[in-house]
């Protein structure tokens, strides 16, 4: 451990909902949620507001439902939220060149490889810098937890939410975790939690008190001791920056079971050519191939075929995941279906690109009929608008689908820079409607703030906030205005912010 507590670690505030709030002036201080919204969706994100309802990530959207019947519900854009991301990790790549990011919203950093900080006093005021630095660049707030080793940053990160900073400082570190639950400490799940309880232990101090030998006797000889030297605030893992990555791997899961094997058959090699271009946009390629299947009763399989090289050839994927499929059972429906590569390497293996072929080849010809060509009328597609999808209408410029359904789709127009602004109704497939890219969250010099009355479109003010229920409307507002921007970089509300004195956080 250090005598210094020069580890940083970074959570952004409601990652995925902060983005959406940030890009959409009208949901600012109300419930959003994040994540699939079909039957079978789980939340992603929910807003700080969204959790005061109860509302959690992977909590099933349905619940959500019932919960916060007048949040927002969008679906992710992904797109957005790494563009983001990489805004964060390169501000945090400025302070140090060792920084292990954990996912789009989270990294450890280490402040003493370039000097960004040697004491605690350092730290803090590096660690301010960087909250400042973040909302600056993306609009958004980020929780700082500064401490000597990654497990006790990342519990002063937890402890910093939202919006703050907490420090913890070297000789503390035991005081504090002691009256703090067991499930606190990484790796303490449900399930452990539960089997401590039992014991009789529900604090980290009662978990200190119990002993290694006891904590082996209870958990096993691996997890025993990792735990017990965690609650002595033990912890001399390194920040490391570069994480190797293990495996690839897609999954959908079905609003409704499938039940035609033929069906499940064609999904497993859709998925597998969505595997393979993950491996390629990586510059990767794996030797082991792994179906995962969940049926109808939440039964989960696995299936894996380890080949003799490693491979990013779409036909061999998909040939192995379907040789894999042969042997589970899909009787009564498969409501999850998934396609994995591990096994990663920077190389393929050249046999195995002609191993598909190869295959193919000494199968005999089939005959092929001629083919007959029968004339149909053609049908317009419909178009399809997801909630919270970006878009642009030639005459009142930028917005973003509120919802759809019935042969319309609710659009409300307005931009990062904006307040609220006008929601109108059309027909999915008015032609003056089309998907637009996302616009930056915060304007610059290279994204002057766009408004619809300069390109035509007409000029208005953000009308009358709209009623909680009135996310989901389709009425159109009417009402004459002007179109307003802002320098100043969009933020959350203010009153869901935390703020930091003398080191202390105060919460809302």
């Amino acid at each position: 451990m250090r005598n210094a507590p020069t580890i940083l670690h970074l959570d952004m505030d409601a990652f995925y909902a902060s983005v959406e709030q940030a890009a959409k002036p009208s949901l600012r201080g109300k419930a959003v949620v994040v994540g699939g919204l079909g039957p079978r969706g789980v939340v992603a994100t929910a807003s700080y507001e969204a959790r005061v309802f109860g509302v959690h990530s992977a909590m099933p959207m349905a619940q959500a439902r019932r919960l916060a019947p007048n949040a927002a519900y969008l679906v992710p854009r992904f797109s957005v939220y790494r563009s983001v991301s990489e805004q964060v990790m390169a501000l945090l790549r400025e302070l140090s060149p060792l920084v292990e990011p954990l996912s789009l919203d989270e990294a450890f950093v280490d402040l003493e490889a370039r000097g960004a900080a040697w004491d605690a006093e350092s730290a803090r005021q590096t660690g301010t810098r960087l909250r400042a630095d973040i909302r600056a660049v993306t609009g958004l707030t980020g929780s700082v937890g500064l401490a000597a080793s990654k497990m006790l940053a990342k519990i002063a990160s937890e402890q910093a939410k939202p919006d703050g900073l907490v420090l913890i400082e070297p000789g503390t570190e035991r005081a504090l975790l002691g009256p703090m639950p067991v499930r606190t400490l990484p790796g303490v799940g449900p399930a452990t939690g539960d089997h401590l309880r039992r014991a009789g232990i529900t604090t980290v101090e009662e978990l200190a008190e119990a002993g290694e030998d006891e904590l082996v006797r209870l958990l096993g000889r691996a997890h025993g001791q990792a735990l017990y030297a965690m609650a002595l605030a033990r912890d001399d893992r390194p920040v490391v920056a570069e994480r190797e990555t293990k495996s690839v791997s897609v999954e959908d899961t079905y609003d409704v079971d499938i039940h035609d094997r033929l069906r499940v058959g064609l999904e497993v090699q859709r998925l597998a050519d969505r595997c393979v271009r993950r491996l390629r946009e990586a510059g990767l390629s794996g030797r082991t191939i792994v179906l995962k299947v969940r049926r109808y009763d939440f039964s989960t399989l696995t299936r894996s075929e380890t080949l003799r090289g490693p491979t990013d050839d779409p036909a061999v994927v998909r040939e192995a995941a379907a040789r894999l499929l042969e042997s589970v059972d899909t009787t009564g429906g498969v409501r999850l279906l998934g396609v994995g590569v591990s096994g990663l390497a920077d190389y393929t293996q050249e046999d195995l690109f002609a191993q598909a072929a190869g295959e193919r080849a000494s199968e005999p010809p089939v005959e092929e009929a001629d083919p007959v060509v029968v004339e149909e009328e053609p049908r317009p597609e419909e178009r399809h608008w997801r909630p919270g999808q970006d878009v642009r209408h030639a005459a009142y410029g930028p917005g973003w689908v509120q919802g759809s359904g019935l042969g319309r789709v609710t659009v409300r127009f307005e931009t990062p820079q904006s307040g609220p602004g006008r929601v109108r109704t059309f027909r999915v497939d008015d032609a003056e409607l089309e998907p637009a890219e996302p616009l930056p969250l915060v304007q610059g010099p290279d994204h002057p703030p766009p408004c619809p009355g300069q390109s035509g479109g007409p000029r208005h003010r953000a009308p009358p906030e709209l009623p909680e229920a009135g996310l989901s409307a389709t009425a159109d507002q009417e009402g004459p205005g002007t179109c307003q921007a802002s320098s100043v970089p969009a933020s959350l509300p203010k009153s869901w912010s935390g703020r930091v004195e003398d080191g202390a956080m105060s919460r809302p």
